[in-house]
């Protein structure tokens, strides 16, 4: 184990649907429960139904600001998504789009939902996004299967399976994580 204490990561947990109705705040919230025990985090959210993104590049968007400073600052990420018509949403899809640089050579990893593929489908169309940003996926992934009766008052009932899948991914997100910040302190990425 090394033994240098390091600044806890900071991670930003992407809410990536806008629906009314939308469940991805309580996936997000069982999420964090698992993220906020863990010392060498500290979570913070940028949820895509709380920004007024433009329909076009180049429109004033004003109320991007708050959320580029939390990608900015954040060393990891991870971005919890629904599966809608075998991809993710539009929205996200604009969030990612209107920022580059605050993606580049940081780890990103995915905790999904839907229906029987639970979000595996949006997570993988996520991937090669990611990948032209410049960012490193995380291999394993957190997904629910059909989720809807398995949340109770904003919160979503934990089991062992995903408990134990949200602990592998967090460990392999510290891991990039630590390294690719090492990485960009000795070396800014592109030099």
């Amino acid at each position: 184990m090394n033994s240098t204490v390091t600044e806890p990561l900071q991670i930003a947990v992407v809410v990536g649907s806008t629906r009314p109705g939308r469940l991805g705040p309580a996936v997000a919230e069982w999420f964090l429960d698992r993220a906020r025990a863990r010392p060498e985090l500290t979570p913070a959210v940028v949820d895509v139904g709380d920004i007024e993104l433009p329909h076009s590049f180049g429109a004033p968007a004003p109320g991007l600001a708050p959320a580029a400073a939390a990608l900015a600052a954040a060393d990891a990420f991870v971005v919890v998504t629904p599966e809608y018509n075998h991809s993710y949403p539009g929205a996200l899809k604009n969030l990612i789009d209107l920022h580059s640089a605050e993606w580049r050579a940081k780890p990103v990893a995915f905790v999904s939902y839907g229906g029987v593929s639970g979000g595996l489908r949006a997570v993988e169309h996520l991937r090669g996004v990611f990948a032209e940003l410049h960012a490193v996926t995380v291999r394993d992934t957190v997904s629910f299967h059909n989720p809807w009766g398995r949340a109770e008052g904003g919160r979503l009932r934990a089991d062992p399976e995903s408990d134990a899948a949200a602990a592998t991914l967090l460990n392999q997100l510290v891991w990039w994580g630590e390294a690719l910040r090492t990485a960009r302190a000795n070396r800014p990425y592109g030099s």
